[in-house]
């Protein structure tokens, strides 16, 4: 990211996910919030340009997008379930669960990390919405390649001793591979109990050839975004990775247990490619 510019790719996933709840029957993901945050000249564009939408890479695209939220904030009901009361959100962008915290009632507190610059462009976006942001929400600025996560966390309120839950999603392919494993120590250091959701990407040379075109061509246009994509991930080489830093239990899924998980027996064709895995690790 640019110096106090905010994510140019955010509006993107919240354009998508609100077109997931415009196009989609089923929905994976209700994200009523999503409709909101894109505002009316969002909600046009999607209608203007469905056609886009609904074509092989943007349907891939959205699937994907979708699943990754669905299947973190799966594994979150659970742990909340088993007395988890903390959610970390990394690299938030314009993520809504906040706003729609199902877990509100139990206790669960929120602290979304992100760059200043987007979350000052986020808030600004909710005020505009007039969506009000909940009291079980805590801001927490932080640039992940320059600022210490554990240090801002910590003068947010957020309690290193209690398990938490954390999800850090569309975020790893954009650092050094240096960052992203060193974001992974710290969750890694957290009370026994916690856990991560991630997506990654796997290398293009690994993927058939027409997904490799469209990963090609998705590469090239958040470059051309100013956001290009820095690190993959080999499956075998990232649970090593895993491993080392004290994770003992690891559930990565790709694109077809994500699709036999969400996306079964549908009519529209919404399904992933095999890209993106999204891996759940717990300490």
């Amino acid at each position: 990211m640019e110096e106090g510019v905010p994510s140019r790719t955010a509006y993107g996933v919240a354009l998508r996910r609100a077109a997931h709840q415009l196009l989609d029957r089923p929905l994976v993901l209700e994200d009523p919030v999503a409709l909101a945050i894109v505002g009316p000249r969002g909600l046009e564009a999607i209608r203007a340009r469905a056609g886009r939408f609904q074509g092989p890479g943007g349907r891939g695209l959205r699937a994907s997008l979708v699943a990754r939220s669905r299947c973190a904030e799966d594994a979150l009901a659970r742990v909340v379930a088993e007395g988890t009361r903390q959610y970390v959100v990394l690299g938030a962008g314009l993520d809504t669960f906040a706003c729609r915290n199902p877990h509100a009632a139990a206790g669960l507190r929120v602290f979304e990390a992100d760059h200043p610059a987007t979350q000052a462009w986020k808030r600004r976006l909710l005020e505009q919405a007039a969506i009000q942001i909940p009291p079980e929400l805590t801001f927490v600025p932080v640039d992940f390649e320059r600022q210490s996560l554990p240090d801002a966390l910590g003068a947010a309120g957020f309690e290193p001793r209690e398990p938490a839950f954390c999800s850090w999603l569309g975020v790893t392919m954009y650092l050094s591979r240096e960052a992203v494993l060193h974001t992974l120590a710290f969750v890694a250091s957290l009370a026994p109990g916690s856990g991560i959701a991630f997506d990654y990407t796997v290398p293009p040379g690994s993927l058939p050839f027409l997904e490799r075109l469209r990963n090609h061509a998705l590469r090239s246009r958040v470059a051309r975004a100013g956001e290009p994509w820095r690190t993959d991930f080999e499956p075998a080489d990232l649970h090593r990775e895993l491993g080392a830093l004290g994770f003992t239990r690891i559930e990565d899924l790709a694109g077809p247990e994500l699709n036999a998980l969400y996306f079964a027996d549908r009519a529209d064709g919404l399904k992933l490619g095999r890209a993106a895995h999204v891996l759940v690790a717990w300490r």
